[in-house]
């Protein structure tokens, strides 16, 4: 059984691997979910593009992917990964799959923020002559930055519970760090210590994102 200090390096690794895979999923579902999540928000009745037959597909298929545990969504997605040219395991995979599994609820969330902008803003904002497509993409995210901050922070938190899920069909990071070196030797004191890695990885990204909000929500 190894011991912690002789892990350290492979424990620095993981924390990278993890940072990387996050941060790559955050970016590949971040756009997809917003775009996902402002095209439900436009098309939905009453809003600026309601269109109920598209409406109804796209939230369909959100409400369809959404609820589906990640751990089985790992197993489901592999195939398409393969098809695709991807690996069925490794920081790729766990990407690929995170990316998936937090576009769907990024979008939603997205939605539901766009929706806190009150119809006053968006009445006035018509009345001065401004398109409906201006509107959607420069005044409702502005006018709801600060709930989408907020929200995207919470979405953060999850990939980083994902890719501590990601480990166990070995996609890498502090998951896989944990369930090797810790859970298969039997030796709890290194699988603590990607739990407190990732106890501060979450602790600091909520720290950031409330900070940013609160400057946003101030002005």
């Amino acid at each position: 059984m190894d011991r912690l200090a002789d892990l350290l390096p492979e424990l620095l690794a993981a924390t990278v691997e993890t940072l990387y895979v996050a941060t790559a999923a955050l970016i590949l579902g971040g756009i997809a979910g917003l775009l996902l999540g402002l095209a439900l928000y436009a098309t939905r009745p009453g809003s600026l593009f309601p269109n109920r037959a598209v409406f109804g597909v796209l939230n369909f298929v959100v409400n369809f992917f959404r609820p589906i545990p990640f751990v089985i969504l790992l197993a489901a997605v592999q195939p398409l990964a393969r098809a695709v040219g991807l690996p069925g395991i490794g920081p790729a995979f766990g990407i690929f799959a995170i990316t998936i599994a937090s576009l769907f609820a990024i979008s939603r969330i997205v939605e539901q923020n766009l929706l806190t902008v009150r119809p006053g803003v968006i009445e006035a904002a018509r009345a001065t002559g401004a398109s409906r497509s201006r509107i959607l993409f420069r005044l409702v995210p502005r006018e709801a930055l600060g709930p989408l901050i907020l929200g995207y922070t919470f979405v953060v938190v999850a990939l980083v519970d994902m890719t501590a899920m990601a480990g166990a069909v070995a996609a890498g990071g502090l998951g896989e760090f944990a369930i090797v070196y810790g859970f298969k030797q039997f030796n709890p004191a290194v699988t603590w210590a990607a739990v407190l890695v990732i106890i501060v990885i979450v602790q600091s990204v909520q720290f950031v994102g409330n900070a940013l909000a609160r400057r946003v929500l101030r002005r």
